[in-house]
């Protein structure tokens, strides 16, 4: 079996108003390339955009890959590191204090790509030095206010790799 391609996806989600209107970014790094990607929602959470930043950064992705996903959304990484989500789903969904879990939908999703990419996480703290995940808030941010503004293409710029050490 060949190799998989070692990939980082940094990613947040972002929201004017908790439910309101929504944002979400993903870094894609590989090779020294650099891909950066966002979107917007008009109503939605900021718990939904940040399992949207993950799932869009793992869908870009053409073949099945080594990915490491960093966020700064205890949401969307605690559930994996954990092991909640096995709980969630032996239970029907449902949280150890039997309440419904949210956003079963995109957790289902997100689950799906983990079957095709070796996917690890990594939590960081948001609003601090991590230069990549900083520019996915600014990118998800723009992309809120960019709502109803003609979409904009994706760019690629080249960069030196990340060090191991981040």
């Amino acid at each position: 079996m060949a190799k998989r391609k070692a990939v980082e996806i940094y990613t947040d989600g972002a929201c004017s108003g908790n439910p309101g209107a929504g944002g979400w970014a993903a870094v894609l790094l590989y090779n020294g390339r650099r891909k950066e990607i966002s979107g917007a929602q008009a109503d939605t959470t900021n718990n939904r955009m940040e399992l949207t930043a993950i799932i869009n950064g793992l869908k870009m992705l053409k073949e099945p890959c080594r990915v490491t996903v960093y966020s700064d959304s205890a949401y969307s990484v605690e559930p994996i590191l954990k092991n909640w989500i096995d709980g969630w789903i032996m239970r029907g969904w449902r949280t150890a204090s039997k309440d419904e879990v949210k956003n079963v939908d995109l957790w289902q999703e997100l689950l799906s790509l983990m079957k095709i990419h070796e996917v690890r996480f990594v939590k960081v703290k948001g609003h601090a030095d991590n230069v990549l995940n900083n520019r996915c808030d600014e990118l998800a941010r723009a992309a809120i206010k960019g709502l109803g503004a003609p979409k904009r293409n994706t760019t690629v710029t080249p960069i030196t790799p990340i060090p191991d050490d981040i």
